[in-house]
């Protein structure tokens, strides 16, 4: 937890600083008030007092009481500002940290779970400092300050309030052997539960379509079973608090007057208003000591959760990403070159490509083709570096991609995944996505960049064309027309490096003609890189390489491939007639 703090900022730290002194101003506030109880207990016992002199004391301790509420007001309002201030860099902290990350890392940590340490994890710090700068600073010194000015009134009093201290800390000793495990697991519980939520609406299609309502609501009622179950054994250890606290608060008073009763009793008669004023102040110190207590237990309900929460958040923030960023920020020659690349997956056994050499020029259209798990996007995604090689380099104008910045690298790439992503916006926010990081696209790009990709016709259909709304995740539209803005997305970036990986398995076969017969003239002075799966897509590349099992069994033009690459005819003759291959 104590790591956490080290984010608070020069302004944060002042503030915390300040909400130290008011805190000190308003213990002592609160414990001056017993001070003028036990005069005005006096003055009420003693022959020849003035109203007056009662009225001064009372008039003592409203001040005390209205000064003390404003301190508590001030130290209120920078908890507040310190808690949502640490929060903010937090949250800002985490995200950017989980930018860096390579695949390896996400998958590590899951989606589901980064999603609940920027969130969750974060409002249980937050709602900590909030409350806790408050009591964790109030609550020690009014303990202490209390001790001091009850110590030497009475032995018999003083031992009462030690046992009532000593029960009070068994209590808070049961807490954090019994329910501060549990609340880690709690975290990770939550974790699952939000994953499995995420999973049922991202895929409430399929769901539908095969009826899995029932299987769904028995995963999640599982899950959160389990939850629940998890948080009443710990809640239940912490509801001991609360009337524990009480009974110890009014047994403690209830002794102490008993306690009195009996000194006083057998007090002389000049010492009984002494005692009898010592036992008031007595009582309302203990009192104080108590509460001090009690704050604490407001806090030992909060400081598990938050500092399971503070551990997982450090835990993403103390990551080291395995993707570390270059220092080259220019590349002038795009010539890519893959030389002897062997590449795993963590914690795999074996190699999903193995040897992997070739190169690819300026103008240059190259293909890969071969079975589902031969390795075609894994190679493809070793270029804009969503894994690094395991083996071997990768160059592009004869540095190795590792060596450049990746911004750089990243501002050269036009990226088209197998599966597009539509983020809720428009459809031009979304083309645009794509500029080129320096300057935003103009209306003529979108709108070109659209036009080449083939969705002029739907997209003039929709309602406000070129602004008209996208769902999240593209929802609203259909797998083609998705497919198709992910395309114009990667052209309206104009890049001099496009990687379409399967981005056109979508499209029928008029509009993937139309379409990649327009994308020939848009790449002509970039290199192309194609995962593709139909023989009518590739056979135009100026090289087509053929995987199998990781490894390459054949390299060439598609004539070339149909005489010496049995793995490639065989997959032509798969999807294309004799009659078809020959005359193209």
């Amino acid at each position: 937890m104590l790591k956490v703090f080290k984010y608070f900022k020069k302004k944060e730290k002042m503030f915390v600083f300040i909400s130290m002194i008011f805190i000190l101003l308003q213990v002592w506030l609160d414990l001056k008030l017993p001070d003028y109880m036990s005069q005005i207990t006096t003055l009420v016992e003693t022959k020849g007092s003035s109203m007056m002199d009662i009225l001064t004391q009372g008039g003592y301790m409203v001040l005390c009481a209205i000064f003390s509420m404003a301190a508590s007001m001030i130290v209120g309002y920078f908890a507040a500002v310190v808690a949502a201030g640490l929060s903010k860099t937090l949250r800002g902290m985490v995200y950017d940290k989980t930018l860096s990350f390579s695949m390896e890392e996400i998958n590590k940590f899951s989606t589901a779970s980064l999603i609940n340490r920027t969130t969750n994890d974060i409002t249980q710090v937050q709602t900590l400092v909030a409350m806790g700068l408050q009591i964790i600073i109030k609550a020690p010194i009014l303990a202490v300050w209390a001790v001091i000015k009850i110590s030497g009134k009475s032995w018999q009093w003083t031992s009462a309030t030690a046992v009532a201290v000593f029960i009070l800390i068994i209590m808070l000793g049961i807490i954090l052997i019994f329910a501060v495990p549990r609340f880690k697991v709690i975290q990770s519980l939550s974790d699952n539960l939000n994953r499995i939520v995420r999973e049922h609406l991202t895929g409430i299609r399929v769901v539908r379509a095969y009826n899995a309502e029932k299987y769904q609501e028995d995963k999640f009622e599982k899950s959160n079973d389990e939850l629940t179950n998890t948080n009443l054994v710990a809640y239940r250890v912490m509801a001991i608090m609360s009337p524990g606290m009480t009974l110890i608060n009014s047994g403690l008073s209830l002794v102490v007057y008993w306690i009195g009763a009996y000194i006083i009793n057998s007090a002389g008669m000049g010492d009984k208003i002494k005692l009898f004023s010592n036992m008031i102040v007595f009582s309302s110190y203990a009192m104080q000591v108590i509460m001090a207590f009690m704050l604490l237990n407001m806090i030992f309900i909060l400081l598990p959760r938050a500092q399971v929460s503070a551990k997982r958040i450090i835990e993403v923030l103390t990551t080291e990403t395995k993707l570390y960023d270059g220092t080259v920020e220019s590349i002038k020659d795009e010539t890519i070159n893959f030389k002897h690349v062997y590449f795993k997956y963590p914690d795999a056994s074996d190699y999903v490509l193995k040897d992997i050499n070739f190169k690819a020029k300026k103008g240059q259209t190259v293909a890969f083709i071969g079975s589902t798990g031969s390795g075609k996007s894994t190679l493809v995604n070793l270029v804009p570096r969503f894994y690094d090689a395991s083996k071997g380099e990768i160059t592009i104008g004869g540095i190795n991609i590792k060596e450049y910045k990746q911004e750089e690298l990243h501002n050269k790439i036009g990226y088209v995944p197998q599966k597009a992503v539509m983020f809720s916006g428009t459809v031009s926010s979304n083309v645009m996505y794509g500029d080129n990081g320096k300057e935003k696209a103009s209306k003529s790009d979108i709108v070109k960049a659209i036009d080449i990709a083939q969705s002029t016709d739907f997209v003039k259909k929709m309602k406000d064309s070129y602004d008209a709304p996208i769902a999240q995740g593209g929802t609203n539209i259909s797998g083609g027309q998705k497919q198709r803005l992910a395309i114009a997305r990667a052209i309206c970036r104009k890049p001099q490096i496009f990687i379409f990986d399967d981005s056109f398995s979508a499209l029928d076969y008029k509009t993937d003609r139309d379409l990649r017969s327009r994308l020939k003239a848009e790449t002509k002075n970039a290199i192309t890189l194609i995962v593709g799966q139909r023989i009518g897509t590739i056979k135009d590349a100026d090289m087509i390489i053929v995987l199998d099992k990781g490894e390459i069994v054949g390299k060439g033009t598609h004539e070339q491939l149909l005489e010496n690459c049995s793995t490639y005819k065989e997959i032509a003759l798969s999807q294309l007639s004799k009659e078809e291959l020959v005359n193209g």
